[in-house]
């Protein structure tokens, strides 16, 4: 059995600093929106964005009804063991814009919570992909299932990932049930 040599350098490590916002008053910031109007309220900053936006280095390109497009960069940050951006960043950055198309399409006091997810990944992303687009777009929209479908593109357009997702439709309760730690 034979390893792999070891480098003879060590790398400088590196440091990443995630700030973000109360996600409870993101969560109040909703009541007595649209879904769009929600989201379009995201985009211009008027509402707080959610932790995973800075966590990930998700950015909202826009929202309309039905359809919504998201940007992130595709970061060593990112990286799983065999150098490539792991499956479960550009899983959340499906589920995100899916679940925010779906969003869109609701009207004031409705929410959602994704039921399942299903991914499927076609070319690796590494840094060298650039920023990868989102696109997220309602296919149904039911009064107690949505389905829809994503994409995920690299800075040349090329197809990364494709996903599909049904969501559970609800009347939201009068006061928010926010766990806090």
């Amino acid at each position: 059995m034979t390893s792999e040599p070891r480098p003879t350098e060590e790398a400088a490590p590196r440091r990443r600093v995630v700030e973000w916002s109360d996600p409870r008053i993101t969560a109040r910031s909703a009541r007595g929106r649209t879904g769009l109007d929600f989201l379009r309220a995201l985009m211009t900053d008027d509402v707080p964005k959610p932790p995973i936006v800075s966590l990930l280095g998700m950015e909202m390109v826009s929202a309309e009804s039905g359809q919504v497009i998201m940007r992130m960069g595709a970061g060593e940050h990112l990286y799983n063991p065999i150098g490539t951006v792991h499956g479960g960043a550009l899983a959340t950055l499906l589920d995100s814009v899916m679940g925010c198309a779906v969003h869109s399409v609701l009207p004031e006091g409705r929410g959602y919570t994704t039921l399942e997810i299903k991914v499927n990944y076609l070319r690796a992303v590494t840094e060298a992909s650039g920023v990868v687009t989102a696109v997220g777009e309602v296919v149904h929209a039911g009064r107690q299932q949505a389905v829809a479908e994503g994409r995920v593109t690299d800075a040349e357009g090329r197809l990364c990932a494709t996903a599909s997702t049904t969501c559970l439709l609800f009347d939201l309760p009068e006061t928010p049930r926010l766990v806090t730690a």
